[in-house]
């Protein structure tokens, strides 16, 4: 009998086909939260050798964090400063000795993460009101008898790709009903004043929850890709721009379509 086995890397094969579990960003997230409580009843209950050994791992962890932290904290360099800059003559018994100044230098690291705040509040919307799970799914009572209540129906506004395929009717959790779907959005570009209707690529970020933008849901202030290639926009290179981010501006829901400011 010849045994078939898994051949080389068949889970990261899976996960290019067919994604992950729509619950893999919150379920990662709550493990590692969990993570520290697990350490600590751990450290507090082993004895003996095991212990001297894990408190070793555990200070080595917290030795790296603090080097990290401190490159990232501002950090005082000291620079000399050459006495030709200085119209004062110097005496001669001082003119061996480099005058110092503390000059307050930021490591690149914390240069990097001024910019990416900075980034994130140079859309449109910076604050979206919050949306409530209630708000977004309906439950769908399944079963013979109506008793199970593990369906969930989108009522927003959804972006499904080209290539998708409905699970078997026992297997798929979240259905996004055909009249919210959308491929389209009028998208305006800030500079020019002029309004396109563009076909969208994708769901970048939904602030809401992980969740929503892997399930392509479009709430106000989600942001999306869409496909400006017909704007004939060029890169500083010479090459053309296929793929922009936009923000939505609108509630899609009640306004029956997408409204969008790309982000330049």
């Amino acid at each position: 009998m010849h045994l078939l086995l898994p051949q080389n890397e068949y889970i990261e094969e899976h996960i290019k086909r067919h994604g992950r579990r729509l619950d893999y960003e919150e379920k990662k997230r709550k493990r590692l939260a969990r993570e520290v409580h697990r350490v600590s009843a751990k450290t507090q209950t082993l004895h003996g050798f095991k212990a001297k050994l894990h408190h070793q791992i555990q200070h080595a962890k917290k030795v790296q964090l603090k080097k990290t932290l401190k490159q990232h904290d501002e950090r005082n360099t000291k620079t000399t400063t050459s006495t030709e800059e200085s119209g004062t003559a110097l005496p001669t018994y001082l003119l061996d000795r480099a005058q110092e100044n503390n000059a307050k230098a930021l490591s690149t690291a914390v240069k990097q993460r001024r910019k990416d705040k900075a980034a994130k509040y140079s859309v449109p919307l910076p604050k979206v009101r919050g949306v409530a799970e209630e708000e977004v799914f309906k439950v769908l009572r399944t079963g013979k008898g109506k008793k199970k209540a593990w369906k969930r129906m989108v009522t927003k506004a959804t972006f499904v790709g080209e290539g998708f395929t409905r699970k078997p009717v026992k297997l798929e959790r979240f259905i996004r009903p055909m009249g919210l779907r959308v491929k389209k959005a009028n998208v305006t570009h800030p500079d020019l004043q002029a309004t396109f209707q563009l076909p969208i690529i994708g769901v970048k970020k939904n602030p809401q929850s992980p969740m929503y933008t892997s399930l392509g849901v479009l709430t106000k202030g989600t942001v999306i890709e869409v496909n400006v290639s017909e704007l004939g926009i060029v890169t500083t290179g010479g090459k053309a721009v296929w793929g922009k981010y936009a923000q939505v501006t609108n509630n899609p829901e009640n306004d029956g379509c997408v409204n969008a400011v790309l982000l330049v």
